[in-house]
Protein backbone atom coordinates (compact mmCIF):
# COMPACT_ATOMS: atom_id res chain seq x y z
CA UNK A 1 0.00 0.00 0.00
CA UNK A 2 1.20 3.49 -0.84
CA UNK A 3 1.08 6.17 1.92
CA UNK A 4 -0.35 9.50 0.84
CA UNK A 5 -0.74 12.73 2.75
CA UNK A 6 -4.09 14.47 3.10
CA UNK A 7 -4.47 18.16 3.93
CA UNK A 8 -7.97 18.84 5.21
CA UNK A 9 -9.29 22.39 5.15
CA UNK A 10 -11.63 21.99 8.11
CA UNK A 11 -13.16 24.97 9.84
CA UNK A 12 -11.37 26.39 12.83
CA UNK A 13 -14.16 25.18 15.07
CA UNK A 14 -13.33 21.63 14.09
CA UNK A 15 -9.60 22.08 14.66
CA UNK A 16 -9.86 21.11 18.31
CA UNK A 17 -6.89 20.10 20.39
CA UNK A 18 -5.55 16.74 19.25
CA UNK A 19 -6.19 13.61 21.25
CA UNK A 20 -3.43 11.42 22.62
CA UNK A 21 -3.94 8.76 19.95
CA UNK A 22 -3.40 9.82 16.30
CA UNK A 23 -6.52 9.54 14.11
CA UNK A 24 -4.78 7.07 11.83
CA UNK A 25 -4.96 6.79 8.04
CA UNK A 26 -7.98 6.30 5.79
CA UNK A 27 -7.66 3.05 3.86
CA UNK A 28 -9.02 3.51 0.35
CA UNK A 29 -9.74 0.78 -2.20
CA UNK A 30 -10.90 1.59 -5.75
CA UNK A 31 -12.05 -0.28 -8.85
CA UNK A 32 -12.82 1.13 -12.27
CA UNK A 33 -13.68 0.09 -15.81
CA UNK A 34 -10.42 0.90 -17.67
CA UNK A 35 -12.15 1.23 -21.04
CA UNK A 36 -14.59 3.84 -19.69
CA UNK A 37 -12.30 6.11 -17.70
CA UNK A 38 -12.88 8.93 -20.20
CA UNK A 39 -16.50 9.17 -19.00
CA UNK A 40 -15.50 9.96 -15.42
CA UNK A 41 -15.24 13.45 -13.94
CA UNK A 42 -17.63 15.17 -16.34
CA UNK A 43 -21.30 15.61 -17.14
CA UNK A 44 -24.34 15.65 -14.89
CA UNK A 45 -24.64 13.27 -11.96
CA UNK A 46 -27.39 12.38 -9.50
CA UNK A 47 -26.52 11.35 -5.93
CA UNK A 48 -28.65 8.76 -4.15
CA UNK A 49 -28.53 6.39 -1.19
CA UNK A 50 -26.76 3.18 -2.09
CA UNK A 51 -28.07 -0.30 -1.28
CA UNK A 52 -27.15 -1.70 2.13
CA UNK A 53 -26.38 1.66 3.75
CA UNK A 54 -26.67 1.58 7.54
CA UNK A 55 -27.02 5.36 7.63
CA UNK A 56 -30.06 6.85 5.94
CA UNK A 57 -31.94 10.15 5.80
CA UNK A 58 -30.46 12.86 8.01
CA UNK A 59 -27.72 10.54 9.25
CA UNK A 60 -26.47 10.06 5.68
CA UNK A 61 -26.89 13.71 4.64
CA UNK A 62 -23.38 14.91 5.67
CA UNK A 63 -21.81 12.11 3.64
CA UNK A 64 -23.92 12.83 0.55
CA UNK A 65 -23.02 16.50 0.88
CA UNK A 66 -19.30 15.71 1.21
CA UNK A 67 -19.43 13.37 -1.80
CA UNK A 68 -21.30 16.02 -3.82
CA UNK A 69 -18.60 18.59 -2.97
CA UNK A 70 -15.86 16.25 -4.14
CA UNK A 71 -17.69 15.38 -7.36
CA UNK A 72 -18.19 19.07 -8.17
CA UNK A 73 -14.48 19.65 -7.58
CA UNK A 74 -13.70 16.87 -10.04
CA UNK A 75 -15.83 18.42 -12.78
CA UNK A 76 -19.29 16.94 -12.31
CA UNK A 77 -22.49 19.01 -12.18
CA UNK A 78 -25.06 17.69 -9.72
CA UNK A 79 -28.54 17.42 -11.23
CA UNK A 80 -31.91 15.74 -10.94
CA UNK A 81 -32.05 12.05 -11.82
CA UNK A 82 -33.97 12.72 -15.04
CA UNK A 83 -31.18 14.92 -16.43
CA UNK A 84 -28.20 12.94 -15.14
CA UNK A 85 -26.00 10.75 -17.29
CA UNK A 86 -24.44 9.09 -14.24
CA UNK A 87 -25.63 8.02 -10.78
CA UNK A 88 -23.51 8.12 -7.61
CA UNK A 89 -24.72 5.67 -4.97
CA UNK A 90 -23.53 6.53 -1.44
CA UNK A 91 -23.56 4.05 1.45
CA UNK A 92 -22.18 4.37 4.99
CA UNK A 93 -21.55 1.83 7.73
CA UNK A 94 -20.48 2.72 11.31
CA UNK A 95 -18.84 0.38 13.81
CA UNK A 96 -16.70 0.33 16.95
CA UNK A 97 -13.29 -1.26 17.44
CA UNK A 98 -13.03 -1.95 21.16
CA UNK A 99 -9.89 -2.14 23.27
CA UNK A 100 -9.69 -5.86 22.57
CA UNK A 101 -9.85 -5.34 18.81
CA UNK A 102 -13.40 -6.66 18.48
CA UNK A 103 -15.60 -4.96 15.87
CA UNK A 104 -19.17 -4.18 16.94
CA UNK A 105 -22.00 -2.20 15.34
CA UNK A 106 -23.13 1.14 16.77
CA UNK A 107 -26.46 2.90 16.84
CA UNK A 108 -26.64 6.00 14.66
CA UNK A 109 -28.84 8.92 15.67
CA UNK A 110 -29.36 12.45 14.45
CA UNK A 111 -28.06 15.30 16.53
CA UNK A 112 -26.46 18.71 16.28
CA UNK A 113 -27.74 21.16 13.70
CA UNK A 114 -30.79 20.60 11.58
CA UNK A 115 -31.49 21.25 7.95
CA UNK A 116 -31.85 19.62 4.58
CA UNK A 117 -29.41 17.70 2.41
CA UNK A 118 -26.17 19.58 1.99
CA UNK A 119 -26.76 22.01 4.86
CA UNK A 120 -24.31 20.59 7.37
CA UNK A 121 -26.58 18.27 9.34
CA UNK A 122 -24.88 16.97 12.45
CA UNK A 123 -24.84 13.27 13.30
CA UNK A 124 -24.36 11.76 16.73
CA UNK A 125 -23.09 8.19 17.14
CA UNK A 126 -24.11 6.43 20.32
CA UNK A 127 -21.62 3.86 21.62
CA UNK A 128 -23.18 1.21 23.84
CA UNK A 129 -19.88 -0.34 24.91
CA UNK A 130 -17.52 0.07 27.82
CA UNK A 131 -13.96 1.23 27.41
CA UNK A 132 -12.72 4.73 26.81
CA UNK A 133 -10.06 6.47 24.81
CA UNK A 134 -8.83 3.21 23.27
CA UNK A 135 -12.14 2.57 21.50
CA UNK A 136 -12.17 3.60 17.84
CA UNK A 137 -15.18 4.70 15.81
CA UNK A 138 -15.06 3.16 12.36
CA UNK A 139 -16.70 4.67 9.29
CA UNK A 140 -16.85 2.90 5.95
CA UNK A 141 -17.94 5.12 3.07
CA UNK A 142 -18.73 3.37 -0.21
CA UNK A 143 -19.50 5.15 -3.49
CA UNK A 144 -20.40 3.53 -6.81
CA UNK A 145 -20.66 5.67 -9.95
CA UNK A 146 -22.90 4.06 -12.57
CA UNK A 147 -23.85 4.86 -16.12
CA UNK A 148 -27.55 5.66 -15.84
CA UNK A 149 -28.54 4.30 -19.25
CA UNK A 150 -26.95 0.87 -18.85
CA UNK A 151 -26.63 0.59 -15.06
CA UNK A 152 -23.00 -0.49 -15.52
CA UNK A 153 -20.50 0.39 -12.81
CA UNK A 154 -17.91 2.90 -14.03
CA UNK A 155 -16.09 3.38 -10.71
CA UNK A 156 -16.32 1.95 -7.20
CA UNK A 157 -14.52 3.14 -4.10
CA UNK A 158 -14.48 2.37 -0.40
CA UNK A 159 -12.88 4.46 2.36
CA UNK A 160 -12.40 2.97 5.84
CA UNK A 161 -11.46 5.31 8.72
CA UNK A 162 -11.00 4.31 12.38
CA UNK A 163 -10.21 7.40 14.50
CA UNK A 164 -10.28 7.29 18.32
CA UNK A 165 -13.69 7.89 19.86
CA UNK A 166 -12.53 11.23 21.30
CA UNK A 167 -11.16 12.54 17.99
CA UNK A 168 -12.91 15.60 16.48
CA UNK A 169 -12.82 13.70 13.17
CA UNK A 170 -14.81 10.74 14.50
CA UNK A 171 -18.30 12.13 13.94
CA UNK A 172 -20.56 14.30 11.86
CA UNK A 173 -19.47 16.66 9.12
CA UNK A 174 -15.76 16.47 9.97
CA UNK A 175 -15.88 12.69 9.65
CA UNK A 176 -17.81 12.89 6.37
CA UNK A 177 -15.38 15.40 4.86
CA UNK A 178 -12.38 13.32 5.92
CA UNK A 179 -13.53 10.04 4.36
CA UNK A 180 -14.92 11.67 1.20
CA UNK A 181 -11.76 13.71 0.60
CA UNK A 182 -9.62 10.59 1.02
CA UNK A 183 -11.86 8.48 -1.21
CA UNK A 184 -11.59 10.86 -4.16
CA UNK A 185 -7.89 11.64 -3.68
CA UNK A 186 -6.14 11.47 -7.08
CA UNK A 187 -9.40 10.33 -8.71
CA UNK A 188 -10.02 7.94 -10.38
CA UNK A 189 -6.93 6.09 -9.17
CA UNK A 190 -5.83 2.69 -10.44
CA UNK A 191 -8.04 -0.34 -10.85
CA UNK A 192 -7.86 -2.64 -7.82
CA UNK A 193 -5.48 -0.47 -5.81
CA UNK A 194 -5.54 0.03 -2.04
CA UNK A 195 -3.84 3.12 -0.65
CA UNK A 196 -3.53 4.73 2.76
CA UNK A 197 -4.28 8.44 3.03
CA UNK A 198 -2.71 9.99 6.12
CA UNK A 199 -4.92 12.31 8.16
CA UNK A 200 -3.95 15.09 10.54
CA UNK A 201 -6.31 16.88 12.92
Amino acid sequence: MKPLSLALGLAAALALSGCATPPGPVEVTRFLAPDRVALLGQGEIFIETGPGSQAEGLALAPYKAAVAEELRRLGYAESERANAGQIAQVAVQHYVIGAGGRRSPVSVGVGGSTGSYGSGVGVGIGINLGGGEKDRLGTELSVTIRDKASGDSLWEGRADFQPPENSPLARGQANAQTVASALFREFPGNNGETIEVEVTE
